[in-house]
């Protein structure tokens, strides 16, 4: 490996439908990271963008392999935790549930409701060791903002704060379900936010959103049914956009605090002498420094 290799990486990208490669990387390697959950949805690719060190990770593989609930999210939250990285954007796919966010805007939302079906991983609190977690406020403000800044820098239309809805797909959704969400004061919906979101702040992890609005789901009468073809080509609408908001976000990032620092300190419930040797290496990238 060359020096630059081991300089912090400033930022993890995890990317979503129709993202599956950051162009404009140099230095690039690929790094392939075992965790106790399995195997991350590809190799990391570690590179430099902008002057800043940055790894990034198509969620659903490349080639688009794992559909939303097949994603092996604590795997990938793990292994960008084990990098060292404490920043992370989310690029996702969405449709709109608002007339105002429209078609090729970008979200960055401030809450998220989970209404997914119980056939995902949850937490890496399991088998011998019990943490809670608090997530009243699931993403990071200071990155969110430095996004929303980013993305208008870029020439894009940043909507900031909503609620993103996390549906378990992989249909999109029905016209009575669409109207439900919206009736529930929800603002944008996707499939992949959750368990994403509460991983990371297990992780310690900052955590934004870069949403990008695909559709207006199937509420709108004026507008047809969401297609795969329809989304995919309004993300490629917005790819450019979107690698202009990470080139701008990265050198930012070293600046932003880290809000998660901490989550956990206090978050197992487990008495310490009822935790076994197996659950503490398990899950000591977490939790080893507040266990003693």
């Amino acid at each position: 490996m060359t020096q630059l290799s081991h300089a912090p990486i400033t930022l993890a990208v995890i990317g979503g439908s129709g993202l599956y490669a950051m162009p404009g990387l140099t230095d690039v390697e690929e790094v392939t990271i075992p965790t106790p959950f399995g195997d991350p949805s590809d190799a990391i690719v570690l590179g430099t963008y902008h002057g800043c060190r940055i790894a990034f990770l198509p969620r659903h593989g490349r080639g688009h392999r794992y559909n939303p609930s097949e994603v092996p999210y604590r795997a990938n939250i793990w292994a960008l935790k084990s990098l060292g990285v404490k920043h992370v954007v989310s690029v996702s796919a969405c449709g709109s549930l608002r007339e105002h966010l429209r078609p090729r805007d970008i979200v960055i939302p401030d809450q998220l409701f989970d209404f997914t079906k119980g056939k995902r991983a949850y937490s890496f609190f399991e088998g011998g060791m019990v943490g809670h977690v608090s997530v009243g406020k699931p993403f990071s403000k200071s990155l969110s903002a430095a996004l929303a800044r980013a993305v208008r820098d870029a020439g894009g239309t940043a909507h900031e704060g909503g609620v993103f809805i996390t549906i378990e797909g992989p249909r999109f959704s029905t016209q009575a379900e669409s109207r439900v969400f919206r009736a529930w004061g929800c603002d944008i919906i996707g499939m992949t936010a959750c368990p994403e979101a509460f991983l990371a702040r297990e992780a310690e992890l900052d955590f934004a959103i870069m949403a990008h609005v695909t559709d207006y789901d199937v509420w709108h009468e004026e507008e047809g049914e969401v297609t795969v073809d329809m989304v995919i080509q309004r993300l490629n609408d917005n790819l450019a956009l979107a690698q202009r908001a990470i080139a701008n976000l990265a050198p930012v990032v070293a600046t932003l605090p880290h809000e998660s620092a901490g989550a956990m300190r206090y978050a197992v419930m487990t008495a310490r002498d009822r935790i076994s040797p197996e659950a503490r290496e398990r899950l000591h990238l977490l939790v080893g420094d507040y266990l003693s």
